[in-house]
């Protein structure tokens, strides 16, 4: 498995070893033992979700002490993944993070505690995995506008098909951040 850092501190790239045959492929996933370089978490749950082109979820984040750290990968389709730093001490608070995650290239994002997190799926049924370092809890749950003109994030797309909660997310200027 190969990590590359971003140019954000803290968001890493993973690109697994694929062996390929006229059979299909293997490929390891995740490995506890090669990643603790740069990653340090421990993933207690695992999530997965089909979307349709165009769905835009995000930018979605768990606040403290339920705040997760995130492993992305995408099993079937492609995304645009974009990671928003939230961290107020950070060099690159208020910056993001984007790039393409699809089930051809098998790359994987990790996003550490700090970051909200969002995706626009570019293909229909595109199903995304991800492991989270803590459980989901409802009441911990947050997020910020995708759109915010603060953020500046070009999402390649002018109207998204979003759920309701993330057309009524908080701007990213007035939210109360915990980070």
């Amino acid at each position: 498995m190969i990590l590359e850092k971003t140019n954000i501190e803290d968001i890493i790239l993973l690109t697994p070893r694929v062996y390929e045959d006229d059979r299909g492929y293997f490929m390891e996933s995740y490995n506890q033992k090669k990643v603790e370089i740069l990653i340090k978490d421990k993933f207690v749950q695992d999530n997965e979700s089909e979307s349709h082109k165009n769905v835009l979820r995000g930018l979605h984040f768990q606040l403290p002490p339920h705040a997760q750290s995130k492993l992305i990968r995408v099993i079937k389709g492609s995304i645009l993944d974009i990671a928003v730093d939230l961290r107020k001490d950070s060099s690159t608070y208020g910056k993001h993070f984007k790039h393409i995650l699809s089930g051809e290239n098998k790359k994987q994002l990790y996003i550490p505690i700090g970051f909200a997190h969002g995706f626009l799926s570019l293909e229909d049924n595109t199903i995304l995995n991800y492991k989270c370092s803590d459980y989901y809890n409802a009441n911990a749950e947050a997020s910020i506008l995708w759109n915010d003109p603060d953020l500046a994030i070009d999402w390649g797309v002018e109207n998204p098909i979003l759920a309701e909660k993330d057309q009524l997310a908080e701007n990213f200027v007035t939210f109360e951040n915990p980070f």
